[in-house]
């Protein structure tokens, strides 16, 4: 890997900064667990510009905030023709790809034929990463694994946000100022299977509510956790919640990083609060934790029993939550 840890001379003897491409599309969590081994690419070629092509929105946690230098929608059309063998490629994204001394694509290509393509398109140092993740190892130090190739261990699998000033001062805007305790909750997830079920969380909110005076509750979701949020804002006087629906990833991600203690489920911005470094109470289904809970320090889990959300009883999250506030203090 010399030619990516020193700089390149061109034909006509200018400088040019080598180039890193990472390709990943998936959910915000997958693209958090990824971000460890970007970030140790970062750290290791640290004058190289990183950039990384993705879901622009998600991409966005990492422009300019330490791992990315640049970032590209992977929602583009003519990249349709990178999966088929037989399709004339795009001569601007030929130019593209073979700009990049190297490419780490976690695309998911079981025949290769993305792979094929990047090769035609004229790149040169490939890294094909399966994004399939097994059991056993944390999945942060699985996606990492493709990077041994380049002889780079992962040896911290926690994942870290850094808010620009941006998203910092967007966040003291909308969150209140208050002597009390900020609670962040996050009632949604990726799937049926992971979430506490609606009722419970409508009985955690009001035993909050009523036990919890000081506390100011920041609910947050996007448009499918819809339903969820219209369940809870009833409950609660606007002096005691604020409602924050389908912020921007990095201004949420600065909220999240100023609340005392965070309650979600298996999801992406589960994965997101404990980047920014809020404490995290996590509840846990059908899922193993050793494999997909966030590896910060100041993460918890409570496993439902046989792995039912919906055995997992509001007075058990209540009172862990109390714990783990107790120990903040």
């Amino acid at each position: 890997m010399r030619e990516i840890s020193t700089p390149i001379e061109t034909r006509n003897s200018q400088i040019e900064t080598p180039k890193i491409l990472v390709i990943r599309g998936g959910a915000i969590g997958d693209f958090l667990l990824t971000l460890p081994a970007i970030g140790l690419l970062r750290e290791s070629f640290p004058d190289c510009h990183l950039e990384i092509l993705g879901y622009r929105h998600i991409a966005s946690l990492a422009d300019g905030r330490f791992y990315a230098n640049a970032t590209r929608s992977i929602e583009y059309g003519p990249l349709a023709g990178f999966f088929n063998p037989k399709a004339d490629l795009d001569p601007e994204l030929c130019e593209y790809f073979s700009g990049f001394q190297q490419i780490l694509s976690y695309i998911y290509d079981p025949d290769e034929l993305f792979g094929r393509c990047l090769r035609r398109a004229g790149v040169k140092n490939l890294i094909a990463a399966s994004p399939k993740i097994g059991d056993g190892l944390h999945a942060a130090h699985q996606l990492a694994r493709p990077l041994e190739q380049l002889a780079l261990w992962l040896e911290d699998p926690a994942t870290k946000f850094f808010p620009s000033p941006e998203d910092l001062a967007e966040s003291e805007r909308l969150l209140p100022t208050r002597d009390g305790p900020l609670l962040a909750l996050h009632p949604g997830s990726g799937g049926e299977h992971k979430k506490w079920p609606a009722g419970n969380w409508r009985q955690f909110v009001e035993t909050l509510h009523r036990e919890m005076p000081s506390a100011h509750l920041v609910v947050v979701g996007g448009e499918s956790d819809g339903d969820r949020l219209s369940l809870l804002r009833p409950i609660l006087p606007p002096d005691r919640a604020t409602f924050l629906e389908s912020l921007p990833l990095p201004v949420l991600g600065a909220v999240l990083s100023r609340c005392t203690l965070f309650v979600g489920h298996d999801s992406g911005i589960s994965h997101l609060a404990a980047a920014a470094g809020a404490r995290c109470l996590l509840l846990f289904g059908p899922t193993d934790p050793e494999v997909w809970a966030p590896a910060n320090a100041g993460v918890r889990v409570l496993q439902a029993p046989d792995g039912r959300l919906s055995a997992l009883e509001v007075r058990a999250v209540l009172d862990k939550m109390k714990e783990m506030l107790a120990d903040a203090v």
